[in-house]
């Protein structure tokens, strides 16, 4: 698309919360292009909790929203960039150029690759505007560039593509493009940089991803307000067994960087947890650390007793603060039946967390006539003995430290 005119990006300022559909049916002015400016409007709308700082800047140009949709949030953008050192960083998949954009402000130089000429001009565009003098632009193919690139840089990124040619989602490495499993393609990156940063779907089996690998020194499992939204994985030229491997589970909100854990698949394997019965308080790990398996992990570093085995929730008589996901007053214990549920909870109303439990949410909330809403917390699991219970708690905020 070409420069926006200034009446055009006045409408677009003005008009970010119109429905695109009826500005479309509205009768055109021939100062607005109508259908470039819809699609401006569009975007920015799906940028604006996402990408605050380029929402705010009028000067940008948007990509389709596809694109949006496939770039990084500002938030793991950054992560991404806190995980990085050296001078310079080849990104091979550059798409709209939000990871390259955060790079940038971390490193002496970017090489921004991205193989559809649209987006290469869109971010050839946008860097200078966002003050980012230090990027470079080719609109070529990744793999081709790498192949004729001379001089090695300090690390190189690589976010591949995951829909296939039915635009569908994939998640294994190996559906992905490029495959970064197919042979040889690892050694031919780190030929030319000393770590790549690889970019996966939330979906991903963390622990068959490393043994695919083979060279993976550690794994990132970045959440965004408890929603796994990326698993990174830092890869070096010497092979590391599964074991050895750092894997870090965070979660970013609005409030603040949660506490990161970091541990390895040993100490998860051998450290000690004890098993006990609802206590005055309970935990739910983050989504992070679900994902990232630190199940044993959690209990010994926070002193905490887990319920059950494959339950997932933890207890103590102490409060614990801060805790890596969320906390729990319990107010009492019912087993899942409507009628004794009513005796601890009369208006029936409250929000539901199932944890290895054998009815999904919604069958269960059915069953008991439970009411979506409020500030109380049911949270169904079973306990050591395999006994199905319902906890009814409050949840616990605001704890002031001592």
């Amino acid at each position: 698309m070409t420069e926006l005119t200034a009446a055009e990006k006045r409408f677009i300022q003005q008009n970010l919360q119109i429905n695109v559909q009826t500005l479309l049916l509205r009768k055109h002015e021939e100062t607005i292009r109508w259908k470039e400016v819809a699609a401006q409007i569009q975007a920015r709308q799906k940028a604006a909790q996402k990408l605050p700082t380029w929402y705010a800047n009028p000067d940008l140009l948007f990509p389709p929203t596809l694109s949006v949709e496939q770039a990084s949030s500002e938030r793991t953008a950054r992560y991404k960039a806190s995980l990085v050192n050296g001078h310079r960083l080849l990104d091979l998949t550059g798409g709209m150029g939000v990871d390259s954009w955060a790079f940038a402000q971390r490193l002496d130089q970017v090489t921004y690759v991205e193989q559809q000429p649209a987006l290469a001009a869109l971010a050839a565009h946008n860097f200078p505007i966002l003050g980012m003098t230090n990027v470079e632009i080719h609109p070529q193919d990744g793999l081709s560039y790498l192949q004729s690139m001379i001089d090695p840089v300090d690390w190189i990124y690589l976010d591949p593509a995951r829909r296939n040619e039915h635009g569908g989602r994939v998640v294994r490495l190996e559906d992905c493009v490029p495959d970064v499993t197919a042979t040889g393609l690892l050694n031919r990156l780190l030929a030319k940089a000393d770590r790549l940063l690889l970019k996966a779907s939330p979906l991903m089996d963390i622990d068959a991803a490393v043994g695919r690998l083979q060279q993976v020194e550690a794994v990132h499992v970045v959440a965004v307000q408890n929603e796994v939204k990326e698993i990174l994985f830092i890869i070096s030229r010497l092979p590391l067994s599964t074991d050895e491997v750092s894997i870090a589970a965070v979660n970013l909100t609005e409030q603040g960087d949660g506490p990161a854990v970091t541990f390895r698949r040993a100490e998860e394997r051998a450290v000690p947890v004890t098993f006990g019965n609802p206590l005055r308080y309970l935990y739910e790990p983050n989504a992070a650390l679900m994902k990232a398996g630190a199940f044993r992990v959690v209990a010994a570093r926070y002193g905490l007793q887990k319920l059950a085995p494959h339950s997932h929730l933890y207890t103590t008589d102490a409060l614990v603060w801060p805790f890596p996901g969320r906390v729990f007053d319990l107010m009492a214990v019912s087993r899942p039946d409507r009628k004794e549920l009513r005796t601890v909870l009369p208006d029936l109303k409250a929000n539901l967390t199932v944890r290895n439990f054998p009815q999904p949410a919604e069958e269960l909330r059915k069953k008991l006539g439970l009411r979506e809403g409020g500030d109380i917390f049911v949270l169904a699991t079973s306990l050591l003995n395999g006994d199905k219970r319902l906890l009814i708690t409050r949840k616990v905020t605001n704890v002031q430290s001592s």
